[in-house]
């Protein structure tokens, strides 16, 4: 960790710390899963306390090694958030804190600034010989966190796509380490901006969707042993998207009491205000997200480019997409929605030769789409399952789930007669925010460090460029630029709002 010039936050930490272990007399195990001295905590400040955000939370509340210091959201506090169940985020909340009637009298799924900044203090008031607490302040605008906060170590990014890129850029620039929820960037020109960012900063960065998978690595065995043969191509596939995929621009809202919708807009262009932009809707608009590929594929995707070792972007990028229509005057009519992501799509991705790989191919499915079973699963009269990975060698294919889970040689005959070491079920994960927590602490790059995550940045960004032009595209790794759809590199970027350009 970087050096601190106000150690006023520490000290009032050890202060808390100090006393509570004074007056309870108690053993420092008591204190925090193997005491960790305040002054060796990494002080964070949590940006973004929607439902991830807050669902998220306990990895880094549980984790004596952290100290979240403050939260800052755009909203102060509603219960009109979109999640994948109405409870998910009071009964973690719940879980953490220990107190079942937690949150009982709340109708809805909360969310803001409020609830992030009352969840990390009833936590930490737990340990506290008053039992409370009140070292977390709560702010509306990073700008004024990244101002006022001068002892962080770190943020952790939790907002929504759009934002990533520019808070990330002014966290690095204060010799901030940078953790953040998927994608780095929804803009392929931002995505470089921050990775070159963390190089020339030389901050520790992790992007969240990074997790060790042992079955990445037997799937690798059996490809470089030869099981398929060579290589020719990777199919993955994803159910979402689960939010409601609006197909038009939305008609505008009054802009709710607590809600500062031009900061939540950050560097986008101004526009009307409507709730079908904002509260995890974001992700299914070319301006806010990233789409399904950047929610889910970052997943499924990241782990596995690192354990194949693929390094370069592909070269082209074609994507089909789902219709829309309408009706004007009883006469049916095709919708040129140039506004949001499709409610389905499959990209193909040609990727060249990397330094253990031949070229090869990646297909993306979403919105129920997937590839139909190949001759060896119909041979033992199977589907292919309805989230799931499929390689595809020249001598045979493995199939497995989203993430690389189960996997197993087809036909089901080569498994059974297969001879070697066999997949063992997965270990238990050690807790995600180690993984960052160690690299900060001891200097060195996160296995999910930005540097490593240039090639699935430039893939699922370019993705999203194919779907906008609805043609093949032709990209240049070393001049990063499409050079053979010169309006397309217009997707590369975005229209800055003044006074929010990243650079």
């Amino acid at each position: 960790m970087k050096p601190k010039k106000n150690i006023k936050r520490r000290k009032f930490l050890s202060d808390v710390t100090t006393t509570a272990a004074t007056i309870t007399i108690v053993p420092r195990h008591v204190l925090g899963k193997g005491f960790v001295p305040p002054s060796d905590k990494v002080l964070v400040a949590n940006i973004g306390c929607g439902t991830q955000g807050l669902w998220e939370m306990p990895g880094m509340l549980e984790n004596g090694e952290v100290q979240v210091v403050a939260v800052c959201d755009v909203n102060k506090y509603t219960t009109d958030y979109l999640d994948w169940s109405s409870h998910r985020v009071i009964n973690s909340i719940q879980n953490t804190l220990g107190k079942k009637d937690w949150g009982k009298y709340i109708k809805g799924v909360p969310g803001g600034r409020d609830i992030g900044q009352e969840y990390v203090q009833q936590y930490y008031g737990i340990n506290s010989p008053s039992g409370t607490y009140k070292g977390c302040t709560a702010y509306e605008d990073f700008r004024e966190l990244l101002e006022k906060e001068k002892d962080l170590d770190a943020v952790k990014i939790m907002t929504p796509d759009h934002g990533h890129a520019t808070i990330a850029m002014a966290a690095m620039k204060r010799g901030l380490h940078v953790i953040t929820h998927k994608p780095i960037a929804n803009r392929l020109t931002e995505g470089h901006t921050v990775i070159e960012a963390a190089r020339k900063y030389n901050v520790r960065s992790h992007l969240l969707a990074w997790e060790d998978k042992p079955n990445y690595r037997h799937i690798k065995k059996w490809i470089d042993d030869g099981m398929i043969g060579q290589l020719k191509e990777i199919h993955n596939w994803s159910v979402r998207p689960v939010w409601p995929q609006y197909t038009s621009i939305p008609e505008a809202s009054p802009i709710p009491e607590g809600f500062n919708w031009t900061l939540w807009l950050g560097p986008e262009k101004d526009r009307p205000y409507s709730p079908h932009y904002t509260h995890n809707v974001f992700r299914g608009w070319y301006d806010f997200g990233g789409g399904s590929i950047a929610d889910m594929g970052h997943y499924s995707l990241f782990p596995l480019f690192r354990t194949l070792g693929i390094h370069t972007a592909p070269k082209t990028a074609k994507a089909y997409a789902s219709t829309t229509r309408t009706s004007v005057n009883n006469v049916c009519r095709n919708m040129d929605n140039t506004a949001a992501f499709p409610g389905s799509c499959m990209i193909k991705f040609q990727f060249p030769k990397q330094d253990n790989l031949a070229a090869f191919d990646l297909f993306w499915y979403d919105g129920g789409m997937k590839p139909f079973a190949p001759e060896e699963l119909e041979m033992d009269k199977r589907e292919v399952p309805i989230e799931g990975l499929l390689f595809v060698g020249d001598k045979g294919k493995i199939l497995a789930g989203f993430e690389g889970d189960r996997p197993e040689l087809l036909p089901k005959s080569k498994m059974d007669a297969f001879t070697g070491e066999k997949v063992k079920p997965p270990s238990e994960p050690e807790r995600r925010s180690d993984v960052w927590v160690r690299s900060i602490k001891s200097g060195e790059e996160s296995p999910g460090s930005f540097l490593h995550a240039g090639s699935v940045t430039e893939t699922i960004n370019l993705g999203a460029i194919a779907l906008r032009t609805r043609q093949k595209i032709e990209y240049d790794s070393i001049q990063k630029k499409i050079i053979n759809v010169e309006s397309a590199n217009d997707y590369m970027t975005r229209d800055y709002r003044d006074g929010w350009t990243i650079s």
